[in-house]
């Protein structure tokens, strides 16, 4: 039995996700795979991703991988990235599709006519350093309220149930950036990006016993 699956759907920069649990566990077994024999049978996964959201389900499915997300999600220490976190929620507004419905509410995308408190028009995607307000949970241990994690996207969560936020960032609204429910923790950002709290909120997963 594996110590964490990174689950491998053909989406996104994985080796950069690895690169970074092997810094914060260097003694601990990770593997990047496709196999859900090897997803189901690892003690933890991770689930992150970048691109579109279509693409992403229409992989997801096409490997075979959709169960064994699903039942990762819902019974062991699972954290999603990026995409990783959008696929976990009912609907995404980008190209109209359903996601996997484990957290429920939608995803939607940032208003293209968007300005700063100085009258300045912010881009999208969103793309850059920001600053995120946390909630209590275990895995933000040691890392400072507004501490400031890297973002790339142009879509973000709306869960139905507010209990589930557990971070929020301004852009120049506040929008969810991460949700937590039992033995699941998704964020909005990439924590392999962000430096040393981004390895700390690594680190605090590798050791969370939910």
């Amino acid at each position: 039995m594996v110590d964490v699956a990174v689950v491998d759907y053909g989406m996104g920069n994985l080796r950069s996700v690895e690169q970074a649990l092997h810094k914060v566990a260097p003694s601990a077994e990770i593997v990047v795979s496709d196999d859900p024999e090897v997803i189901t049978q690892s003690k933890r996964v991770v689930f992150p991703g970048q691109g579109a959201m279509p693409d992403c389900m229409r992989e997801l499915d096409a490997r075979g991988l959709r169960d064994a997300v699903l039942l990762a999600a819902r019974s062991k220490p699972f954290l999603g990235i990026c995409i990783g976190l959008q696929m976990l929620f009912d609907h995404s507004n980008e190209g109209d599709v359903a996601g996997l419905g484990v957290l429920h509410g939608n995803v939607v995308r940032f208003p293209t006519n968007m300005h700063d408190a100085e009258g300045n028009k912010l881009k999208v995607p969103h793309m850059g350093w920001n600053q995120v307000h946390h909630g209590q949970h275990p895995l933000w241990d040691g890392i400072e309220q507004d501490e400031r994690f890297y973002f790339v996207h142009s879509y973000y969560v709306q869960p139905q149930d507010a209990s589930l936020i557990q971070g929020t960032s301004q852009y120049p609204k506040s929008f969810v950036c991460a949700v937590a429910q039992n033995n699941l923790f998704a964020v909005q950002f990439h924590p392999e990006k962000s430096h040393t709290a981004g390895l700390k909120l690594l680190q605090n997963f590798m050791q969370w016993n939910p």
